[in-house]
């Protein structure tokens, strides 16, 4: 008698109210934002700003000289899934799920905008490279703001570290050069170095729009007075403060060390009550990319 398989059903109510789903609007506006920088400025100009999209804007250019067209978004979301096969294992179910939706949706609307877009072209390219960056930065920042991707070039970086060792921010640096110089023959010199200059601008755009938004510093206090400095921190600024045990390498004296977190413009207030209580104390700030938790953005799950 065959047995049979149990399958584990899916909580509906979790699913709906998860963040992935919450931030799915969010993402679909990014990605047609991108796709409209991509079909109004990068492609019409002959752009290859790096990733997938500039190689298949290569290749749809090579097509078409010989009287085949190649849509870019679909060329797009055919590398994706092809590279998505060596990955998936890696990232698991909620990676490949918000991969899918980012690579599908970017190329989908590539192709669906090209033909109503009117695209800016000219014969001064600098305008299509700046305002081509500055658009899809903004629409692949809203997206990566959300915790999904659009797949790309990351794809093969993630492949190439795992193969060679190589760090996967240098991989996609090399990739992205690669292909916006492999432009030059198919376009020109001037295109593919306007190309890198909005790919650069794009990733610039893309980290303003990711990390922007985010106030939060970090200091650490290191002072012969951590009482009088947590009680102020606690009662005067109203933040929490965490005291970490700390020695000194070389004198090998033990000292309470404060790590607080704390919005940006409230950085001068604990400067001037670290400054009041020890003028001699040693204080550390550095940015926060994200700051999840209690009295933060909420911790959980994103699919």
């Amino acid at each position: 008698m065959a047995s049979r398989v149990s399958i584990k059903p899916i909580d509906v109510k979790k699913l709906v109210q998860s963040r992935f789903v919450r931030d799915l609007p969010v993402v679909t506006a990014g990605c047609a934002i991108g796709a409209i920088g991509i079909d109004m400025f990068l492609v019409p100009n002959g752009l290859a700003a790096g990733g997938l999209t500039g190689l298949a804007t290569i290749l749809a250019a090579l097509a078409e000289r010989v009287g085949v067209n190649l849509p870019i978004g679909l060329q797009t979301i055919a590398f994706n899934l092809l590279l998505l096969v060596l990955v998936a294992r890696t990232g698991g179910l909620r990676y490949v799920i918000q991969t899918i939706t980012g690579f599908v949706l970017l190329g989908v609307f590539t192709d669906l905008f090209a033909p109503f877009v009117i695209p800016l072209e000219g014969g001064e390219l600098m305008l299509p490279a700046l305002w081509g960056g500055i658009i899809l930065g903004i629409g692949l920042g809203l997206v990566f703001r959300c915790g999904v991707n659009t797949g790309g070039t990351d794809t093969i970086a993630q492949i190439l570290a795992r193969k060679t060792g190589i760090p996967v921010g240098t991989a996609i640096m090399a990739i992205d050069v690669a292909i916006c110089a492999a432009s030059a023959p198919v376009f020109s010199v001037t295109n593919a170095l306007y190309a890198g200059l909005s790919m650069v601008l794009s990733g610039y755009v893309i980290d303003m729009v990711v990390d922007g938004g985010v106030k939060q510093r970090a200091a650490f206090i290191i002072s012969k007075a951590p009482d009088a400095i947590a009680h102020d921190v606690l009662h005067g600024m109203e933040r929490g403060a965490t005291r970490l045990e700390a020695r000194g390498e070389w004198t090998g004296e033990k000292r309470p060390m404060l790590f607080v977190i704390l919005d940006k413009k409230e950085v001068p207030l604990l400067k001037a009550i670290v400054a009041q209580h020890d003028k001699d104390a040693i204080m550390v700030i550095t940015d926060v990319n994200e700051a999840l938790g209690e009295g933060f953005k909420e911790l959980g799950p994103e699919v």
